[in-house]
């Protein structure tokens, strides 16, 4: 297992998961509702930072690697499937909008593995519509964390709600999308062993 700078930030981020969900399960004499909203937001930005400049540093100092390119996702998906069950448990977020976006996220990364199976991994590429997606569930999750009051003007409850149900939407469309370019190649093979 190659052991590098982009690689440690990534294991960071795993790290920093059970954090996100842990604060809300300390005793309110540690730390107050608002407190907890505020820390695990925190943990989820700083997170979520690690996503991008692990990336970053990879391609500039040449560090990409296999280990690397499988771990990134797996940490992306682990830090947002974990941060929308909190959610879901404190009543912040609907259960069936959560199931759809870790319903696809583990529908999409199957389709990517067999897809690489077959050599046909540049198929489903991330496209740009999937990094918007991303960019309003990674948007909505923290102001639902968070779900007070910031600057004394945003609602971050109303306004992440409605950046998840975009996320929601998003996610649905890039899932046909994918599976639209993948499935010529999924008629050409279905029945056989990659």
């Amino acid at each position: 297992m190659p052991f590098n700078t982009p690689i440690l930030l990534t294991w960071l981020r795993v790290a920093l998961i059970p954090l996100v969900v842990g604060v809300f399960y300390l005793p309110h004499s540690w730390l107050s509702p608002f407190n907890q909203g505020l820390a695990s937001t925190i943990v989820f930005v700083v997170a979520a930072a690690t996503d991008w400049f692990d990336g970053f540093l990879a391609r500039r100092w040449n560090q990409t690697s296999a280990f690397g390119a499988f771990l990134d996702p797996v940490a992306d998906k682990l830090m947002v499937a974990g941060a929308l069950l909190v959610l879901v448990q404190l009543d912040r977020v609907n259960a069936s909008i959560a199931f759809v976006i870790i319903g696809r996220e583990i529908a999409i990364s199957a389709l990517r593995e067999w897809m690489a199976q077959i050599g046909a991994s540049k198929s489903v590429a991330v496209s740009s519509l999937g990094k918007i997606k991303t960019t309003a569930q990674m948007t909505a999750i923290p102001m639902l964390l968070f779900h007070g009051v910031l600057f004394d003007t945003i609602d971050t409850a109303y306004w992440g709600e409605k950046f998840l149900w975009i996320a929601a939407v998003l996610t649905v469309w890039s899932m046909f999308y994918y599976l639209k370019l993948a499935w010529p190649l999924i008629k050409e093979h279905s029945g056989k062993l990659p």
